[in-house]
């Protein structure tokens, strides 16, 4: 009988693809202070948060920066991707995603979710799977960000278990080593020379309940 008895989800890459709303909010960010943000820096920021993610493009900018200054600016980006993923459903939900919390569900494993992103769950309620989650992490409330386990343990703590109990499934380096921090399984999906550090890489989640739960758990 397997010892784990709860998975632990990543959402943007994992559960539906947010990334590209990301890019484009960052991408007009960064214009509007005469940054220039590409794909590769786009990449920088998979699994990192929006303060984190807004100094690394402010960096790259010659001006120094008020915190006021970077709390407007955090501000409009949250807005500009808040309005680009209106169009979020139920169709959006990445393909073996249905599968692997169905599986989850009929095992009577714990479902949580432990996303950077503070709108996590607004994007969940659009993909109509809120009530999937037996717990979802307020990223807001979180000390440390990725590559930091905090948002696993605060998972794991809400469900009376120990990190060697949870499995965790992410798409970013980062969130690989905040799995592996916390003591968990990782499942990483995604590219393999990115994610060493993952017990099982999937190249894409149509692998997830097959090749990474049901594998886990035997």
């Amino acid at each position: 009988m397997s010892s784990f008895k709860a998975c632990i989800f990543d959402l943007d890459g994992v559960i539906t693809d947010t990334a590209h709303y990301h890019y484009l909010a960052w991408q007009r960010l960064a214009s509007s202070v005469g940054v220039v943000f590409d794909q590769a820096d786009n990449d920088q920021l998979k699994g990192v948060g929006r303060m984190e993610s807004l100094e690394y493009i402010l960096a790259k900018s010659d001006r120094v920066f008020s915190p006021a200054e970077k709390a407007v600016l955090a501000h409009h980006k949250n807005e500009d991707y808040k309005n680009l993923i209106r169009e979020i459903s139920p169709a959006n939900i990445l393909p073996g995603i249905r599968e692997g919390f169905d599986w989850l569900k009929a095992e009577r494993w714990k479902i949580g979710l432990a996303s950077a992103s503070r709108n996590a769950p607004q994007v969940i309620r659009s993909l109509g799977i809120a009530d999937v989650f037996d717990y979802t992490a307020d990223a807001g409330a979180i000390p440390n960000g990725k590559p930091a386990p905090d948002i696993f343990l605060d998972v794991a703590r809400a469900f009376g278990l120990k990190g060697d109990e949870c499995i965790g499934v992410e798409d970013a380096a980062a969130g690989v080593a905040a799995i592996k921090a916390a003591g968990m399984t990782a499942i990483g999906i995604g590219d393999a020379s990115l994610l060493k550090e993952a017990d099982i890489i999937l190249p894409q989640t149509d692998f997830l309940l097959e090749n990474g739960l049901k594998m886990l758990a035997a």
